[in-house]
């Protein structure tokens, strides 16, 4: 299987591109600096600047981007720029998501990053992020939306272990969401191995 990551030095990109090469998987590295490629074979590109021909013979696109700061309004028109190129392709994109919009309620009306003590220097990223998903749910392209748990530990043991939710947020039996960035790659890989939920919004936590 052949697959490319976009911001593949980043640091969820990176453990999603070490997961990939470990389990046998033929990986690209799409970066912006060749020196900054955790593999050899890398394509050098802005998201803006790849197209079609670029991501056509990969069978999973990842998108591992991370904007932040006053580049959070990117999370949009990249997503768009991505399911433009992926329009009428057979490529799966698999996007790294985040938590805040994820719901709270088995109706889906109340995301997360809508509560009064959600941490205001995250939520323009989550807003964002919860509009990209939107573009994926409106487009044809074939995607996963993966979100991680609330707590989204960089530095966290990598256990092997996680458990599977969907669009609302679940927590363990003591009251605790959260996985590692590591982790969190392992449930990256195995939906990009095993393509169980496409065109789906799915969660991970321990």
């Amino acid at each position: 299987m052949k697959i490319a990551v976009i911001g593949a030095n980043g640091k969820e990109g990176s453990l999603i591109v070490k997961e990939a090469v470990a389990r046998g998987l033929d990986v690209t590295s799409i970066v912006r600096d060749s020196k900054k490629s955790p593999t050899d074979q890398y394509l050098v590109r802005d998201v803006y600047d790849l197209n079609a021909d670029d991501v056509k013979g990969f069978d999973v696109l990842v998108d591992a981007l991370g904007f932040f700061g006053p580049n959070v309004k990117e999370y949009v028109p990249a997503t768009r720029h991505l399911i433009e190129i992926l329009n009428g392709s057979a490529t799966r994109l698999l996007v790294v998501g985040g938590a805040g919009s994820l719901y709270l309620d088995p109706d889906h009306t109340h995301q997360l990053y809508e509560q009064d003590d959600f941490p205001e220097a995250v939520k323009p990223l989550s807003e964002e992020m919860s509009k990209s998903l939107d573009e994926l749910r409106q487009s044809s392209i074939n995607w996963t939306f993966i979100s991680p748990a609330a707590a989204f530990d960089a530095q966290g043991k990598r256990t092997g272990d996680y458990v599977l939710a969907g669009e609302e947020l679940t927590f363990d039996k003591d009251g605790n969401c959260e996985i590692s960035y590591a982790d969190y790659a392992i449930a990256m890989v195995d939906e990009i191995v095993n393509a169980e939920h496409q065109k789906e919004r799915i969660s991970v936590r321990w």
